[in-house]
């Protein structure tokens, strides 16, 4: 082979080769030309979603729009507030005195106090303290109290004294008011002693009407709310008149369980001491 021949035979090797990088590179080229179809063929989907995310965004914006327009519940209507004057304000006073709410006179002017009651009540039950009677809170209050009477509805401060029951008048007596707040101990119709007393609320009332004494105890212990209950003078079932420190401590800002709590201990001894059995019990309104 001449020279010649081998320079021709090399060239021919060499476009060869080229050619084949060529079609190697044509090859990739073709590959990477659907990759830009794929691109955009998925992009497509994902503006068609958006587009059809419009109707959908634009209906959920649509029902949540609709509530807020729609007109507020409006607020329960007020029936008393501060300033009022007149019966329905005596008979409110009348019945948070009741429930240990109201500790002064009833006037049948609804001034600071009676708001501070009011205030104080509906905290108590869950109610918004406005510290005005709406219909809500009335009907709360109706159903935990009932009728006040005519002494209910004219009562002075605590302490104050009404007239003693008729039934008071005659014998060895425990004259106890519910309207005055207040134990007088009366000899044929004469005061040896008066004092102050509370009683059970609205879920544990202190029965009304005429008993008598039928057990004291000097150190009784009640085994129903395991609690002192010194210088017990039972009248009726597990009602007694006897001393509290609870009474003592709080005022008449608490309640008893149903007996008749006495806060001066040194007043309640003394009693104790003169009290027998058999000797008359009258709880009245």
């Amino acid at each position: 082979m001449t020279r010649h021949t081998i320079r021709r035979a090399a060239a021919a090797i060499a476009a060869a080769l080229i050619c084949g990088g060529a079609a190697a590179g044509c090859s990739a080229k073709a590959g990477a030309s659907p990759s830009t179809p794929q691109a955009s063929a998925s992009s497509s989907p994902s503006a068609s979603a958006s587009a059809s995310a419009g109707p959908s965004a634009s209906a959920s914006a649509s029902p949540s729009a609709s509530p807020s327009a729609s007109p507020s519940k409006a607020p329960p209507k007020i029936l008393l507030k501060q300033g009022d004057k007149g019966g329905k304000v005596r008979e409110l006073q009348a019945r948070l005195r009741q429930i240990a709410w109201f500790n002064a006179a009833i006037t049948g002017n609804y001034g600071s106090m009676t708001t501070t009651a009011v205030k104080g009540f509906q905290g108590k039950r869950g109610l918004p303290k406005t510290g005005s009677v709406d219909e809500v809170t009335w009907q709360r209050l109706l159903k935990m109290t009932h009728e006040p009477s005519r002494a209910e509805l004219h009562a002075g401060a605590p302490g104050a004294l009404d007239a003693p029951d008729p039934r008071c008048m005659t014998g060895r007596v425990l004259c106890i008011s519910k309207a005055s707040n207040s134990l007088r101990w009366m000899i044929d119709g004469k005061v040896q002693m008066t004092v102050q007393v509370r009683f059970g609320s609205a879920y544990t009332p202190t029965r009304e009407g005429q008993f008598s004494v039928f057990q004291k105890s000097r150190d009784h212990w009640s085994t129903i709310y395991n609690t002192p209950m010194p210088y017990a003078m039972f009248f009726s079932g597990g009602q007694a008149v006897h001393y509290s420190a609870d009474f003592a401590a709080v005022g008449y800002n608490g309640a008893s369980h149903g007996c008749v709590n006495v806060r001066d201990r040194a007043a309640i001894a003394t009693l104790f001491d003169l009290v027998r059995i058999g000797d008359k019990v009258v709880v009245y309104r």
